[in-house]
């Protein structure tokens, strides 16, 4: 993800990135470029930590979290690439 920043990043021109499509194809809202490159990390390592936590205090409980850790990985890393490519094709 951070690889991805780095090579999109210089690559937009705009200050803003649309963040989510309505179903007429148009943006519903905007972030701010640095947020919208950089948030990602933050929060992927949020949830990683959150995982962490539950399998050594609540282990009982936690059931495939490396399962979980590498599909949640696949699917925000797929979100970033798809709205850094829009970002990169609109501007």
């Amino acid at each position: 993800m951070v690889g991805c920043n780095l090579y999109f990043g210089p690559r937009i021109s705009g200050k803003r990135i649309a963040m989510q499509w309505g179903l007429d194809g148009k943006p519903n809202w905007y972030a701010s470029k640095r947020l919208a490159l950089w948030e990602t990390i933050p929060l992927m390592l949020a949830v990683r930590l959150f995982i962490w936590l539950a399998s050594v205090y609540t282990p009982q409980i936690v059931h495939g979290a490396e399962l979980g850790i590498a599909g949640f990985a696949l699917i925000v890393a797929g979100s970033h690439l798809f709205i850094l490519k829009r970002a990169e094709s609109a501007g």
